[in-house]
């Protein structure tokens, strides 16, 4: 089990040897690597140098300055789009031949959904917002990220990430009925879980996977996006949840045994 690849097909291919199955909670793509500028999408566009500045006003929380940064660099492009999709393509051929066992799987906010058929070989299952049995147990899963209450998501650009309003977030987890394992790329909206100690900030969790962690009571509820969480594990009544990732730099799987 693991989330936030950010493109370490090498490690992911590695990850399941030995498992029945793999269960990969997105967050595929390696969009802006902030360990290595080189690396990444943006890393490989504009070079390490250009990225380094993106990652300083994010790292200061300049967020608008980021922003306006990025756009800056995506309008000295003529095809912005076409080489964001060409090197996302690169990254999903590589990273989705590495599921080599039985794989089901949900995207995280870094990822481009609608592309993901086109890789998804037989062996990989796509999932959100449904339900699949393995191993006897039921396994319910919702992929993406929210956008703060009263955004609209935004359509056009070099790269779309994949943010839901908490309607549409609610709306795909209502579709989950009892599960034994809560499979999501964010966290339930607990403080322990959604606060990142690097980032010193907190993400934005889900009240609907809190809901239903008390309604249903699953035996787990795992989960990925946040890379540096305060609360790597903790319980919410009988319900184990577990950050499986940061996969990219940890390279080690979350193991479930049953």
């Amino acid at each position: 089990m693991v989330s936030d690849v950010h493109g370490n097909a090498e490690a992911l291919a590695r990850a399941g040897e030995g498992a029945d199955a793999l269960i990969v909670l997105g967050d595929l793509i390696d969009f802006v690597d902030y360990h290595d500028h080189s690396r990444g999408i943006l890393g490989m566009v504009f070079g390490a140098e250009k990225v380094a500045v993106f990652a300083g006003l994010r790292r200061e929380r300049l967020t608008a300055e980021a922003s306006a940064y990025a756009r800056e660099l995506w309008s000295t492009l003529h095809d912005a789009a076409g080489v964001v999709e060409e090197a996302v393509r690169t990254q999903y051929k590589a990273l989705f031949a590495a599921m080599t066992v039985p794989t089901f799987a949900t995207p995280g906010n870094v990822d481009l959904p609608h592309l993901w058929p086109e890789f998804a070989g037989d062996g990989v299952e796509v999932l959100d917002g449904d339900v699949a049995e393995v191993g006897g147990l039921r396994f319910g899963f919702v992929g993406g990220a929210l956008l703060p209450r009263g955004v609209a998501p935004r359509r056009t650009g070099p790269f779309v990430p994949y943010l839901r309003t908490p309607e549409e977030f609610d709306d795909a987890v209502a579709r989950l009925a009892d599960v034994d394992v809560l499979c999501s790329h964010i966290p339930p909206d607990v403080p322990e879980l959604t606060y990142d100690v690097m980032a010193r900030r907190a993400e934005l969790g889900s009240v609907a996977l809190v809901d239903l962690i008390h309604r249903q009571r699953p035996r787990w509820s795992v989960f990925g996006h946040v890379h540096q969480p305060l609360s790597a594990r903790m319980r919410l009544g009988r319900t184990e949840c577990a950050n499986v990732g940061h996969f990219q730099r940890t390279r080690w799987p979350y193991v479930l045994r049953w």
